[in-house]
């Protein structure tokens, strides 16, 4: 593949999407291409170009996803230890769940406890530990630990002061010394003041006209590094990476960085994903899991203010699609995924799901009602239009985001426990999973279990 090709295809979609910028890494065998498109900063115009470094957001969460199976590797723990045998005195809101969730449970996001705190604690060394001895009150439980996917962010907080006690440093300094510097990363770092050496890119968010503008901070808080909030680098260190996977854990020099057996753990499916939309069909221990025809595939998304990254890789096939952009609808890179994934690997990637044009007959009180958790609260209410959903972030949630809905959709049956919206939004149209046997939905399900109130 040549990087000229690439970068027509590149901009060719960024232009079609509202993307301001992207840079985009493709491996395909031993061969690595590369392509960036468009501006770091719409206010100043500077071009992105390959060694330009983006946040990459949650796919960070497979990186400490790896630090945890190091761990293992050395003995020093197993998937199923409990944390509170890790953390002498660890507590979430419920006592059970405090005792007994496991390492397993909180790298597959089933330990069923409040996932959307963003509390920051400061910029010192102590953030994520004074984070996690901050989660008694705000991390409710919503459902028993081990029962069913609820996407956690404070779970992987919670892995990161793992690895600190562990190994006696900093979860940064861990990743450093552990991943990147034996990879040979020159441009991932985790602090603003490392990533204003490099070509940093800044964040977008639609503006009052729907055109990208600047989004009004760059820095997230340190105390949710481990799962994503600060982690930033270029499309060719994120696939360098995605290769220590795709290797059964060797670098390239021959290093063996993580043991052959928990680079396969970690590509194994744990738990069914809910749902019919973007996420992959189950989760392992880090990755997700795309059961598509030709794969399977593993990847990881991510999204910071104004930022996100995606990251597909093909065990058995050496391939690899990274993609990080500065803002625009997000999901219209599916076709290009799509189609890089086809020729490259003969995987074919499903479509995404569109509203029905004759949508099944259902029992909207099924989905009617209030669902609330500390971080968010859902109205479900029927229309003549269908069914209309509206999501408000709530406390640690709305500290970050702001109180304004995170979305106010109106949605029709896909089948008879998904709702889809109607309109496109981000390039894609949004579904949520209603979960439950009963005459009424016990949760609305999009990525996160939100109980009904």
């Amino acid at each position: 593949m040549k990087s000229d090709d690439l970068r027509e295809r590149l901009a060719e979609v960024a232009e079609r999407h509202g993307i301001p910028g992207a840079s985009i890494a493709v491996l395909h065998g031993e061969e690595v291409t590369e392509a960036a498109y468009g501006v770091l900063d719409r206010d100043f115009g500077y071009p992105v170009t390959t060694d330009s470094v983006f946040q990459t957001g949650s796919i960070t969460k497979v990186w400490t996803a790896t630090l945890i199976m190091q761990l293992v590797d050395e003995g020093l723990l197993t998937p199923d230890s409990p944390v509170a045998d890790l953390l002498p005195g660890f507590r979430v809101a419920d006592a059970h769940t405090s005792q007994s969730v496991t390492v397993r449970q909180l790298l597959c996001h089933t330990g069923g406890f409040e996932g959307d705190i963003f509390s920051d604690h400061g910029p010192g060394d102590d953030a994520v530990e004074r984070f996690v001895a901050a989660l008694p009150t705000p991390a409710r439980q919503l459902f028993p630990s081990g029962e069913m996917f609820s996407y956690c962010n404070s779970g992987y907080v919670v892995l990161g002061r793992i690895i600190e006690v562990l190994t006696g440093l900093t979860w940064e300094a861990a990743l450093h010394e552990r991943i990147a510097a034996p990879l040979g990363m020159t441009h991932a770092v985790t602090s603003p003041g490392r990533a204003i050496r490099h070509r940093v890119a800044m964040g977008h968010v639609a503006g009052p006209d729907g055109e990208p503008v600047k989004a009004p901070f760059w820095e997230m808080p340190r105390s949710n590094a481990p799962a994503g909030s600060t982690l930033t680098l270029t499309a060719r260190d994120q696939l360098r990476f995605a290769q220590l996977h795709l290797a059964d854990g060797l670098a390239p020099d021959g290093t063996r960085l993580l043991s052959e057996a928990s680079a396969a753990a970690m590509r194994r499916p744990e738990v069914v994903v809910p749902g019919s939309g973007r996420l992959g069909d189950h989760w392992s221990l880090g990755w997700e899991i795309f059961d598509w025809e030709g794969g399977p595939v593993i990847g990881h998304d991510g999204g910071t203010m104004g930022q996100t990254a995606l990251l597909r890789a093909v065990p058995g096939k050496d391939v690899a699609v990274v993609i990080l952009i500065n803002g625009g609808e997000f999901f219209g890179l599916h076709g290009l995924v799509t189609e890089l994934l086809a020729e490259l690997a003969g995987v074919t990637v499903p479509p995404m799901p569109t509203p029905l044009a004759e949508p099944p007959a259902v029992d909207a009180r099924y989905f009617a009602g209030r669902y609330e958790s500390v971080t968010q609260r859902a109205e479900v209410t029927e229309t003549e239009d269908g069914l209309r959903v509206v999501l408000w972030p709530l406390g640690p949630s709305a500290e970050l985001r702001g109180t304004d809905p995170l979305g106010d959709l109106t949605m029709v049956p896909l089948d008879a426990h998904t709702l889809i919206s109607t309109a496109r939004e981000n390039g894609e149209f949004p579904t949520v999973t209603f979960l439950g046997d009963g005459d009424r939905a016990a949760y609305l399900h999009g990525t996160r279990a939100i109980p009904r109130a």
